[in-house]
Protein backbone atom coordinates (compact mmCIF):
# COMPACT_ATOMS: atom_id res chain seq x y z
CA UNK A 1 0.00 0.00 0.00
CA UNK A 2 1.23 3.61 -0.89
CA UNK A 3 2.72 5.84 1.54
CA UNK A 4 -0.37 8.20 0.57
CA UNK A 5 -2.95 6.44 0.55
CA UNK A 6 -1.81 4.60 4.23
CA UNK A 7 -2.06 8.38 5.50
CA UNK A 8 -5.56 8.91 4.07
CA UNK A 9 -6.93 5.87 5.62
CA UNK A 10 -5.33 6.47 8.91
CA UNK A 11 -6.91 10.31 9.29
CA UNK A 12 -10.37 8.90 7.73
CA UNK A 13 -10.13 6.89 10.72
CA UNK A 14 -9.35 9.79 13.17
CA UNK A 15 -12.13 12.17 11.22
CA UNK A 16 -15.13 9.91 10.27
CA UNK A 17 -16.06 8.50 13.63
CA UNK A 18 -16.61 11.49 15.62
CA UNK A 19 -18.54 13.19 12.58
CA UNK A 20 -20.57 9.83 12.45
CA UNK A 21 -21.15 10.20 15.49
CA UNK A 22 -22.22 14.15 15.35
CA UNK A 23 -24.61 13.44 13.05
CA UNK A 24 -26.33 10.61 14.88
CA UNK A 25 -26.55 13.13 17.68
CA UNK A 26 -27.76 15.93 15.55
CA UNK A 27 -30.92 13.53 14.03
CA UNK A 28 -32.44 12.17 16.77
CA UNK A 29 -32.06 16.08 18.86
CA UNK A 30 -34.97 18.48 19.41
CA UNK A 31 -33.81 20.91 16.74
CA UNK A 32 -35.37 21.87 13.94
CA UNK A 33 -33.92 20.41 10.51
CA UNK A 34 -32.41 23.70 9.27
CA UNK A 35 -30.55 24.15 12.23
CA UNK A 36 -29.17 20.79 12.22
CA UNK A 37 -28.58 20.53 8.93
CA UNK A 38 -26.17 23.51 8.85
CA UNK A 39 -24.64 22.08 11.95
CA UNK A 40 -23.82 18.95 10.33
CA UNK A 41 -22.54 20.92 7.14
CA UNK A 42 -19.94 22.64 9.44
CA UNK A 43 -19.03 19.36 10.60
CA UNK A 44 -18.44 18.21 7.36
CA UNK A 45 -16.64 21.26 6.47
CA UNK A 46 -14.48 21.60 9.61
CA UNK A 47 -13.11 17.68 9.28
CA UNK A 48 -12.56 18.28 5.30
CA UNK A 49 -10.42 21.13 6.11
CA UNK A 50 -8.31 19.53 9.26
CA UNK A 51 -7.80 16.25 7.25
CA UNK A 52 -6.69 18.46 4.19
CA UNK A 53 -3.70 19.95 6.03
CA UNK A 54 -3.06 17.37 8.13
CA UNK A 55 -2.28 15.24 4.79
CA UNK A 56 -0.55 18.26 3.25
CA UNK A 57 1.37 19.15 6.64
CA UNK A 58 2.92 15.86 5.73
CA UNK A 59 3.12 15.27 2.47
CA UNK A 60 4.59 18.53 0.80
CA UNK A 61 8.10 18.12 2.92
CA UNK A 62 8.74 14.44 1.86
CA UNK A 63 7.90 15.94 -1.36
CA UNK A 64 10.14 18.84 -1.09
CA UNK A 65 12.76 16.63 0.51
CA UNK A 66 12.14 14.08 -2.68
CA UNK A 67 12.52 17.43 -5.20
CA UNK A 68 15.65 17.87 -3.34
CA UNK A 69 17.20 15.13 -3.87
CA UNK A 70 16.47 14.66 -7.13
CA UNK A 71 17.73 17.58 -8.13
CA UNK A 72 21.19 16.98 -6.29
CA UNK A 73 20.97 13.46 -7.78
CA UNK A 74 21.08 14.90 -11.48
CA UNK A 75 23.55 17.69 -10.36
CA UNK A 76 21.60 20.69 -9.30
CA UNK A 77 23.48 22.17 -6.21
CA UNK A 78 21.58 25.60 -6.15
CA UNK A 79 18.07 24.34 -4.76
CA UNK A 80 17.30 25.12 -1.33
CA UNK A 81 14.48 24.25 1.35
CA UNK A 82 12.70 26.60 2.62
CA UNK A 83 11.51 26.20 6.00
CA UNK A 84 14.10 24.48 7.68
CA UNK A 85 14.23 26.85 10.88
CA UNK A 86 12.46 24.94 12.79
CA UNK A 87 13.59 22.88 15.23
CA UNK A 88 11.26 20.34 15.00
CA UNK A 89 11.97 16.86 13.22
CA UNK A 90 10.89 18.16 9.31
CA UNK A 91 13.28 21.20 10.02
CA UNK A 92 15.77 19.28 11.03
CA UNK A 93 15.23 16.94 7.37
CA UNK A 94 15.44 20.08 5.55
CA UNK A 95 18.02 21.72 7.10
CA UNK A 96 20.35 18.41 6.50
CA UNK A 97 19.43 18.15 2.92
CA UNK A 98 20.44 22.10 2.62
CA UNK A 99 23.68 21.25 4.04
CA UNK A 100 24.44 18.40 1.91
CA UNK A 101 23.59 20.90 -1.11
CA UNK A 102 26.03 22.87 -0.43
CA UNK A 103 28.93 20.09 0.49
CA UNK A 104 28.26 18.93 -2.73
CA UNK A 105 28.26 22.19 -4.14
CA UNK A 106 31.67 22.86 -3.04
CA UNK A 107 33.09 19.05 -3.62
CA UNK A 108 31.20 20.07 -6.95
CA UNK A 109 33.22 23.75 -7.62
CA UNK A 110 36.41 21.96 -6.06
CA UNK A 111 36.31 18.89 -8.56
CA UNK A 112 35.20 21.31 -11.66
CA UNK A 113 38.83 23.73 -10.70
CA UNK A 114 41.08 20.40 -10.25
CA UNK A 115 39.63 19.02 -13.60
CA UNK A 116 40.55 22.60 -15.46
CA UNK A 117 44.09 22.24 -13.58
CA UNK A 118 44.84 18.74 -14.83
CA UNK A 119 43.57 19.37 -18.45
CA UNK A 120 45.66 22.72 -18.47
CA UNK A 121 48.76 20.79 -17.00
CA UNK A 122 48.50 18.21 -19.49
CA UNK A 123 48.19 20.26 -22.17
CA UNK A 124 51.06 22.15 -21.49
CA UNK A 125 53.58 18.89 -21.00
CA UNK A 126 55.54 18.08 -23.88
CA UNK A 127 55.21 14.41 -22.30
CA UNK A 128 52.70 11.82 -24.47
CA UNK A 129 49.70 10.57 -21.92
CA UNK A 130 47.94 8.10 -22.72
CA UNK A 131 45.38 6.00 -20.64
CA UNK A 132 43.53 3.01 -21.53
CA UNK A 133 40.79 0.94 -20.29
CA UNK A 134 40.69 -2.56 -19.37
CA UNK A 135 39.66 -3.35 -22.75
CA UNK A 136 42.72 -1.81 -23.83
CA UNK A 137 40.67 1.08 -25.33
CA UNK A 138 41.91 4.62 -25.27
CA UNK A 139 40.39 6.63 -22.40
CA UNK A 140 41.97 9.54 -22.06
CA UNK A 141 44.96 11.34 -24.15
CA UNK A 142 46.79 14.86 -24.04
CA UNK A 143 47.64 17.28 -26.96
CA UNK A 144 51.13 15.68 -27.26
CA UNK A 145 49.87 12.50 -27.54
CA UNK A 146 47.40 13.44 -30.54
CA UNK A 147 50.40 15.25 -32.16
CA UNK A 148 52.57 11.67 -31.76
CA UNK A 149 49.52 10.57 -34.09
CA UNK A 150 48.74 14.11 -36.21
CA UNK A 151 45.22 14.06 -35.89
CA UNK A 152 43.01 15.34 -33.08
CA UNK A 153 42.48 13.83 -29.29
CA UNK A 154 38.85 13.26 -30.06
CA UNK A 155 39.56 11.10 -32.93
CA UNK A 156 42.09 8.89 -31.01
CA UNK A 157 39.62 8.31 -28.18
CA UNK A 158 37.97 4.98 -28.19
CA UNK A 159 40.92 3.41 -30.39
CA UNK A 160 42.24 0.06 -29.08
CA UNK A 161 45.84 -0.23 -28.51
CA UNK A 162 46.35 -2.74 -31.08
CA UNK A 163 45.09 -0.25 -33.68
CA UNK A 164 47.27 2.82 -32.15
CA UNK A 165 50.36 0.12 -32.31
CA UNK A 166 51.34 0.89 -28.60
CA UNK A 167 50.27 -2.87 -27.24
CA UNK A 168 53.85 -3.01 -26.24
CA UNK A 169 53.53 -0.31 -24.20
CA UNK A 170 50.89 -1.42 -21.94
CA UNK A 171 53.14 -4.10 -20.12
CA UNK A 172 53.73 -3.69 -16.53
CA UNK A 173 58.02 -3.25 -16.68
CA UNK A 174 60.21 -0.42 -15.28
CA UNK A 175 60.77 2.85 -16.92
CA UNK A 176 62.43 1.93 -19.93
CA UNK A 177 64.00 3.17 -23.14
CA UNK A 178 62.33 2.23 -26.25
CA UNK A 179 63.14 2.87 -30.13
CA UNK A 180 59.54 3.81 -32.01
CA UNK A 181 57.88 5.11 -34.58
CA UNK A 182 55.01 6.81 -34.52
CA UNK A 183 53.07 8.49 -37.72
CA UNK A 184 54.15 11.74 -37.01
CA UNK A 185 57.11 11.04 -34.95
CA UNK A 186 60.21 8.73 -34.29
CA UNK A 187 62.94 8.71 -31.85
CA UNK A 188 63.84 7.56 -28.16
CA UNK A 189 61.39 7.15 -25.64
CA UNK A 190 61.54 6.68 -22.12
CA UNK A 191 58.24 4.71 -21.36
CA UNK A 192 56.83 4.72 -17.29
CA UNK A 193 53.57 2.41 -16.70
CA UNK A 194 51.16 2.48 -14.10
CA UNK A 195 48.00 1.56 -13.14
CA UNK A 196 44.58 3.45 -11.62
CA UNK A 197 40.80 3.17 -10.94
CA UNK A 198 38.39 5.01 -12.35
CA UNK A 199 34.81 3.86 -11.57
CA UNK A 200 35.97 0.57 -9.92
CA UNK A 201 37.63 -0.52 -13.26
CA UNK A 202 41.72 -0.87 -13.62
CA UNK A 203 43.47 1.26 -16.20
CA UNK A 204 46.61 1.76 -18.16
CA UNK A 205 48.60 4.64 -17.46
CA UNK A 206 51.36 5.32 -20.46
CA UNK A 207 53.88 8.27 -19.93
CA UNK A 208 56.13 8.59 -23.39
CA UNK A 209 59.12 11.23 -23.26
CA UNK A 210 61.31 12.15 -26.29
CA UNK A 211 64.50 11.54 -24.91
CA UNK A 212 65.85 11.46 -28.47
CA UNK A 213 67.30 15.10 -28.42
CA UNK A 214 68.30 15.22 -24.75
CA UNK A 215 70.47 12.14 -25.85
CA UNK A 216 71.79 13.42 -28.96
CA UNK A 217 73.18 16.73 -27.14
CA UNK A 218 75.00 14.21 -24.05
CA UNK A 219 75.96 11.92 -27.21
CA UNK A 220 77.95 15.44 -28.30
CA UNK A 221 79.33 16.74 -25.30
CA UNK A 222 80.62 13.37 -24.96
CA UNK A 223 82.31 13.09 -27.98
CA UNK A 224 83.64 16.78 -27.34
CA UNK A 225 85.04 15.38 -23.97
CA UNK A 226 86.52 12.48 -25.66
CA UNK A 227 88.05 14.21 -28.81
CA UNK A 228 89.46 16.39 -26.58
CA UNK A 229 90.94 14.21 -24.01
CA UNK A 230 92.10 11.97 -27.02
CA UNK A 231 93.76 15.15 -29.23
CA UNK A 232 95.72 16.29 -25.50
CA UNK A 233 96.98 12.76 -25.11
CA UNK A 234 98.09 12.38 -28.63
CA UNK A 235 99.71 15.41 -29.46
CA UNK A 236 101.22 15.03 -25.66
CA UNK A 237 103.09 11.98 -27.53
CA UNK A 238 103.37 12.79 -31.21
CA UNK A 239 104.50 15.91 -30.69
CA UNK A 240 107.95 14.92 -29.07
CA UNK A 241 108.16 11.87 -31.25
CA UNK A 242 108.17 14.05 -34.25
CA UNK A 243 110.53 16.10 -32.94
CA UNK A 244 112.76 13.44 -32.31
CA UNK A 245 112.21 11.77 -35.25
CA UNK A 246 113.43 14.59 -37.46
CA UNK A 247 116.22 15.71 -34.94
CA UNK A 248 117.33 11.57 -35.96
CA UNK A 249 117.23 11.95 -39.12
CA UNK A 250 119.56 15.08 -39.42
CA UNK A 251 122.20 13.04 -37.24
CA UNK A 252 121.98 10.08 -39.72
CA UNK A 253 121.98 12.47 -43.01
CA UNK A 254 125.16 14.22 -41.63
CA UNK A 255 127.66 11.24 -42.52
CA UNK A 256 128.70 8.80 -40.27
CA UNK A 257 127.15 8.08 -36.96
CA UNK A 258 130.53 8.75 -33.76
CA UNK A 259 129.85 7.67 -30.76
CA UNK A 260 128.22 11.18 -29.77
CA UNK A 261 126.17 10.86 -32.04
CA UNK A 262 124.90 7.32 -31.14
CA UNK A 263 124.31 8.11 -27.70
CA UNK A 264 122.11 10.87 -28.95
CA UNK A 265 120.30 8.29 -31.30
CA UNK A 266 119.56 6.17 -28.28
CA UNK A 267 118.20 8.87 -26.09
CA UNK A 268 116.34 9.92 -29.04
CA UNK A 269 114.84 6.42 -29.47
CA UNK A 270 114.80 6.05 -25.62
CA UNK A 271 112.26 9.37 -25.04
CA UNK A 272 110.08 7.80 -28.25
CA UNK A 273 110.02 4.65 -26.73
CA UNK A 274 108.96 6.01 -23.40
CA UNK A 275 105.98 8.12 -24.81
CA UNK A 276 104.72 5.26 -27.37
CA UNK A 277 104.67 3.45 -23.97
CA UNK A 278 102.64 6.33 -22.70
CA UNK A 279 100.18 6.71 -25.53
CA UNK A 280 99.67 2.83 -25.09
CA UNK A 281 99.17 3.04 -21.44
CA UNK A 282 96.42 5.36 -21.99
CA UNK A 283 94.72 3.38 -25.00
CA UNK A 284 94.79 0.47 -22.64
CA UNK A 285 92.80 2.65 -19.79
CA UNK A 286 90.51 3.75 -22.01
CA UNK A 287 89.43 0.08 -23.18
CA UNK A 288 89.16 -0.58 -19.55
CA UNK A 289 86.79 1.90 -19.11
CA UNK A 290 84.58 1.13 -22.36
CA UNK A 291 84.67 -3.20 -21.58
CA UNK A 292 83.49 -2.93 -17.74
CA UNK A 293 81.18 -5.55 -17.78
CA UNK A 294 77.90 -6.24 -16.05
CA UNK A 295 78.73 -7.13 -12.52
CA UNK A 296 77.57 -10.97 -11.75
CA UNK A 297 75.66 -10.29 -8.11
CA UNK A 298 76.12 -12.47 -5.29
CA UNK A 299 76.13 -12.02 -1.74
CA UNK A 300 79.72 -10.30 -0.18
CA UNK A 301 80.60 -10.66 3.19
CA UNK A 302 81.62 -6.67 3.64
CA UNK A 303 84.23 -7.30 6.39
CA UNK A 304 86.00 -10.38 4.38
CA UNK A 305 86.31 -8.47 1.70
CA UNK A 306 87.70 -5.44 3.04
CA UNK A 307 90.14 -7.17 4.42
CA UNK A 308 91.33 -8.98 1.51
CA UNK A 309 91.81 -5.50 0.13
CA UNK A 310 93.70 -4.05 2.97
CA UNK A 311 96.01 -6.74 2.86
CA UNK A 312 96.89 -6.37 -0.54
CA UNK A 313 98.13 -2.31 0.41
CA UNK A 314 101.99 -2.39 2.30
CA UNK A 315 101.60 -3.80 5.75
CA UNK A 316 100.38 -1.17 8.15
CA UNK A 317 99.47 1.83 5.60
CA UNK A 318 95.81 1.35 5.96
CA UNK A 319 94.00 0.83 9.10
CA UNK A 320 90.51 -1.25 9.57
CA UNK A 321 87.98 0.14 11.63
CA UNK A 322 85.25 -2.62 11.68
CA UNK A 323 82.02 -2.07 11.50
CA UNK A 324 78.39 -4.21 11.99
CA UNK A 325 78.61 -7.65 10.87
CA UNK A 326 76.56 -7.08 7.29
CA UNK A 327 76.04 -8.79 3.87
CA UNK A 328 75.45 -6.83 0.87
CA UNK A 329 74.80 -7.21 -2.64
CA UNK A 330 77.61 -7.14 -5.41
CA UNK A 331 80.03 -8.31 -7.66
CA UNK A 332 82.85 -9.18 -5.32
CA UNK A 333 85.87 -8.73 -7.99
CA UNK A 334 84.20 -5.46 -9.17
CA UNK A 335 83.73 -3.91 -5.68
CA UNK A 336 87.75 -4.97 -4.71
CA UNK A 337 88.74 -2.93 -7.69
CA UNK A 338 86.74 -0.29 -6.81
CA UNK A 339 88.29 -0.41 -3.08
CA UNK A 340 91.89 -1.21 -4.71
CA UNK A 341 91.62 2.22 -6.24
CA UNK A 342 90.84 4.70 -3.74
CA UNK A 343 93.16 2.76 -1.52
CA UNK A 344 95.73 3.69 -3.86
CA UNK A 345 94.33 7.09 -4.20
CA UNK A 346 94.37 7.81 -0.33
CA UNK A 347 97.76 6.04 0.18
CA UNK A 348 99.41 8.34 -2.99
CA UNK A 349 97.51 11.78 -1.17
CA UNK A 350 98.87 11.02 2.88
CA UNK A 351 102.52 10.30 1.39
CA UNK A 352 103.74 14.45 1.54
CA UNK A 353 101.59 14.66 4.98
CA UNK A 354 102.28 11.06 6.71
CA UNK A 355 99.31 10.78 7.77
CA UNK A 356 96.62 7.87 8.79
CA UNK A 357 94.04 5.98 6.13
CA UNK A 358 91.78 3.79 7.20
CA UNK A 359 88.66 2.12 6.19
CA UNK A 360 85.20 1.38 8.15
CA UNK A 361 82.07 0.72 7.06
CA UNK A 362 78.11 1.66 8.63
CA UNK A 363 74.61 -0.07 7.72
CA UNK A 364 71.67 2.30 6.41
CA UNK A 365 68.34 1.12 6.73
CA UNK A 366 66.22 2.91 4.35
CA UNK A 367 66.84 2.48 2.18
CA UNK A 368 68.93 -0.61 3.10
CA UNK A 369 72.25 -0.12 2.55
CA UNK A 370 75.69 -0.32 3.58
CA UNK A 371 77.94 2.60 3.37
CA UNK A 372 82.31 2.12 2.89
CA UNK A 373 84.26 4.74 3.90
CA UNK A 374 87.86 5.32 3.28
CA UNK A 375 89.28 7.97 5.02
CA UNK A 376 92.85 10.09 4.64
CA UNK A 377 94.90 12.57 6.19
CA UNK A 378 96.00 14.50 3.16
CA UNK A 379 95.91 17.04 1.28
CA UNK A 380 92.11 16.59 0.56
CA UNK A 381 90.33 17.63 -2.81
CA UNK A 382 90.75 20.73 -4.39
CA UNK A 383 88.01 23.17 -4.74
CA UNK A 384 86.19 22.25 -8.39
CA UNK A 385 88.42 19.50 -9.25
CA UNK A 386 86.02 16.92 -11.12
CA UNK A 387 88.37 14.01 -10.32
CA UNK A 388 85.81 11.74 -11.59
CA UNK A 389 86.10 12.89 -15.07
CA UNK A 390 87.86 10.20 -17.34
CA UNK A 391 91.82 11.04 -17.35
CA UNK A 392 91.71 13.77 -15.00
CA UNK A 393 94.91 13.27 -12.57
CA UNK A 394 96.72 15.91 -10.38
CA UNK A 395 99.37 12.82 -9.62
CA UNK A 396 102.30 12.83 -12.28
CA UNK A 397 102.19 9.45 -14.36
CA UNK A 398 98.80 9.06 -13.20
CA UNK A 399 96.13 7.67 -15.56
CA UNK A 400 93.30 9.56 -14.54
CA UNK A 401 90.70 6.05 -14.66
CA UNK A 402 90.96 5.20 -11.66
CA UNK A 403 88.11 6.95 -10.04
CA UNK A 404 86.04 7.58 -13.02
CA UNK A 405 86.09 3.01 -12.97
CA UNK A 406 85.24 3.67 -9.46
CA UNK A 407 82.19 5.61 -10.28
CA UNK A 408 81.28 3.22 -13.05
CA UNK A 409 81.36 0.09 -11.15
CA UNK A 410 79.25 1.87 -8.55
CA UNK A 411 76.40 2.93 -10.95
CA UNK A 412 76.50 -0.25 -12.13
CA UNK A 413 75.60 -1.68 -8.97
CA UNK A 414 72.43 0.82 -8.40
CA UNK A 415 74.94 2.61 -6.17
CA UNK A 416 77.01 6.03 -5.61
CA UNK A 417 80.69 6.68 -4.88
CA UNK A 418 80.88 10.75 -3.99
CA UNK A 419 84.71 12.16 -2.18
CA UNK A 420 84.66 15.28 0.47
CA UNK A 421 86.70 16.90 2.37
CA UNK A 422 86.88 16.25 6.11
CA UNK A 423 85.42 18.91 8.49
CA UNK A 424 87.00 17.55 11.16
CA UNK A 425 90.64 17.89 9.77
CA UNK A 426 92.29 17.98 7.07
CA UNK A 427 91.97 15.01 4.25
CA UNK A 428 88.95 13.39 2.68
CA UNK A 429 86.64 11.02 2.95
CA UNK A 430 85.17 8.28 -0.24
CA UNK A 431 82.03 7.22 0.62
CA UNK A 432 80.62 4.30 -1.44
CA UNK A 433 76.99 3.55 -1.03
CA UNK A 434 76.02 0.41 -2.00
CA UNK A 435 72.89 -1.76 -1.81
CA UNK A 436 72.45 -4.67 0.95
CA UNK A 437 71.74 -8.19 0.80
Amino acid sequence: MRHELRLTLWAALLVVPPLAMAAWALVFTSHGPILRGAILLALVVWCTFAFMRLRASILVPLRTTAGLLQGLREGNYSARARGEAGDDGVGQVLAEVNALADWLQRQRLTEVEASALLTTVMAELDAAVLAFDGRRVLALANPAAARLFGTSVEALLGMSASALGCEALLDPLPARLVSMDFPNASGRWEVRHSSFRQDGLAHHLVVLTDVSRTLREEERVAWRRLIRVLSHEVNNSLTPITSIANSLAQFVDRGPVDDVVRADVRRGLGVIEQRAEGLNRFLRGYATLAKLPPPRLGDVAVGALVTRVVALEAAGSVAVDAGPACVMRADADQIEQLLINLLRNAVDAVRETRGRVSVTWTIEEDPAAVELQVVDEGHGVAAGADVFVPFFTTRPGGTGIGLALCRQIADAHGGTVVLENRLDRQGCIARVRLPRA
